[in-house]
């Protein structure tokens, strides 16, 4: 194999063939990590921007709150975590993956953020499916705890119209979104939601009926490989 391209790992799982990268990207002159589901990326650390601009606009909202409790759904390469984790308000992160192998190779070191997610005491990397703690999903709930969070951020499906799995579907209606903010959030609690498509109005709107306040922000960001920018969103709304 090239040493500009290495698979570390490979794992088949139920939702299909999971495996993770490291390239060496000669326009970015960097070692790139991906994760890959068949023949679906579902992470590069090429970019990264909207999953850490996800985390910052859900801290914002709670303007400087001491000790909160913040969960997360979706691992993934962990910048979203990772960047929970730069706030010292942030008392307590739990960190949902329904893939098992993702939480191994973070423990195991495979990917560079796994370290210090690992090593900090405020953070807890939970199996299992966080679509089960809102009546949706496939798999056995997460171990959540019984205390509501500050914050819940979200960053599974490609977006509300695109799933990984058809069970996620459950959320992303008003009697999963009301779920979600009954059990997992305090009053005035924050749900943040990352989605690789332009906003959708309609969802915006559905927010908007669920929660006291909703919102859609629009993150670009450069993209040197088709020479443009490029853009995520991030849907923002509060209980």
């Amino acid at each position: 194999m090239s040493a500009r391209f290495q698979e570390l790992d490979w794992r088949a799982t139920p939702m299909g063939e999971l495996s993770l990268r490291r390239r060496h990207d000669p326009l970015f002159r960097k070692e790139v990590y991906e994760i890959k589901l068949d023949d679906d990326f579902l992470m590069s650390s090429l970019f990264t921007a909207a999953e850490i601009e996800l985390a910052r606009l859900a801290l914002a909202e709670l303007d400087g709150t001491e000790g909160l409790r913040v969960a997360v759904g979706g691992l993934g390469l962990g910048y979203t975590a990772h960047t929970v984790l730069e706030s010292a308000h942030v008392g307590s992160l739990v960190v949902v993956d329904a893939l098992a192998e993702v939480i191994d190779w973070h423990r195991q070191g495979l990917i560079p953020s796994g370290a210090a997610l690992v090593r900090d005491p405020r953070c807890r990397l939970e199996h299992g499916d966080f679509f089960a703690a809102v009546g949706a999903g496939s798999g056995p709930a997460p171990a959540l705890g019984a205390e509501p969070f500050h914050a819940v951020i979200v960053d599974i499906d490609h977006s509300p119209r695109h799933l990984l799995h058809p069970s996620h579907a459950g959320l992303y209606t008003a009697e999963g979104l009301g779920r979600l903010s009954e059990r997992l959030l305090l009053p005035g609690g924050v749900f943040a939601l990352w989605s690789n498509d332009a906003p959708d109005e309609e969802f915006t709107a559905l927010l908007a009926e669920v929660f006291t306040t909703a919102r859609a922000e629009v993150v670009d960001f450069p993209n040197p490989l088709q020479e443009n920018d490029a853009s995520n969103t991030v849907y923002v709304a509060v209980s």
